[in-house]
């Protein structure tokens, strides 16, 4: 009878182990195309997590229905269970269990960040301190073999961004261009300067899997290596208010070729107020409607930018930047 439960939690332990194996594998399709170096750390990391996961909840979900089923008392037995004593031993052993398995995630996912070199919140920890602040960079990841293998590790390109209600914009210092939409170069690190106008605001890529808050008075240096080309979506993660969900952008990573002739086309246009979908819905609503209830904020005025699409919206992950609309 022992050899038999021993036979038979081993066949279950293996199948449980091929069934998280295979649910780690499917989470990486749980998510949008990834579109950056730090995507793929952050699915390595979430795929260990959901294995992980599956093979603890069948491990305790399979016992439980096996003894629903087949260890049920009779139908009118009110009689009590056998007495069973405790077990030091056991009891060592599902207390050391979890938390070497916490200690083990905690240490791998402090390594993934650490591969990240997002930087992030670090600023608002140091700012008191700046010579202890490093700028800290994406560990080269495994790439795909059909995929270019130079990617550059240092930041090539410093973007301002600055976020209000309702609109991103960006700046490009060293071209003094202006722009309502984020152009980045492929395989290249790029830092973002954040900076809020107002409230708090969070800059968030899906297909990058970062994300940051951006905080009122407050220089937050935010860095990332986009890999894959085409036109993902920047939404504000944070609620900044009764626009902020029409608090988006397009993020374009191109070649480094067609970044470079996009910054000249855009350096060659005239600054003009961008369309802005909040302002634009608020100055309709005020002429045709009259407002009742709480007070509305008033958005901020449509930025002046240097180059603006002539649309506001974009398919997520389109891979045809080439493609890309101007105006």
């Amino acid at each position: 009878m022992k050899l038999r439960a021993i036979i038979l939690i081993s066949i279950m332990a293996v199948l449980d182990g091929l069934l998280s194996v295979w649910m780690a594998q499917q989470s990486y399709s749980w998510f949008p195309p990834q579109a950056s170096a730090e995507a793929k750390l952050y699915d390595q990391l979430f795929s260990i997590f959901v294995g992980l996961g599956t093979f603890i909840w069948v491990g305790v979900m399979v016992p439980i229905f096996y003894s629903l089923i087949f260890h049920r008392a009779a139908k009118y037995d009110a009689s009590d269970g056998p007495a069973i004593a405790g077990s030091t031993t056991l009891e060592v052993i599902w207390t050391l269990i979890p938390v070497v398995i916490v200690l083990s995630l905690s240490l791998v996912s402090y390594r993934t960040y650490d591969k990240m070199g997002t930087q992030g919140p670090e600023t608002l920890v140091h700012l008191h301190a700046p010579h202890l602040m490093e700028s800290a960079y994406a560990e080269p990841v495994e790439r795909e073999p059909e995929e270019p293998a130079s990617v550059e590790t240092n930041p090539v390109e410093s973007v301002d961004v600055t976020a209000k209600q309702w609109a991103w914009v960006f700046h490009y210092p060293e071209q003094d261009v202006t722009s309502t939409e984020l152009h980045l170069p492929v395989d290249r690190r790029v830092r973002l300067v954040l900076r809020s106008e107002d409230v708090l605001h969070g800059f968030y890529v899906p297909a990058f899997r970062v994300k940051q808050d951006v905080v009122p008075n407050h220089t937050i240096d935010f860095e990332f290596t986009p890999t894959r080309t085409g036109t993902y979506r920047l939404r504000d993660s944070m609620y900044s208010g009764a626009y902020f969900a029409a608090n988006q952008s397009n993020v374009v990573v191109q070649s480094p070729q067609g970044y470079q002739q996009w910054l000249a086309m855009a350096a060659s246009q005239t600054p003009q107020p961008a369309y802005n979908q909040a302002a634009d819905e608020y100055s309709q609503n005020n002429n045709n409607v009259a407002v009742r209830g709480w007070k509305r904020v008033v958005p901020a005025p449509p930025p002046v930018v240097n180059y603006a699409p002539r649309y506001a919206e974009e398919p997520e992950s389109s891979d045809d930047p080439e493609n890309h609309l101007e105006g």
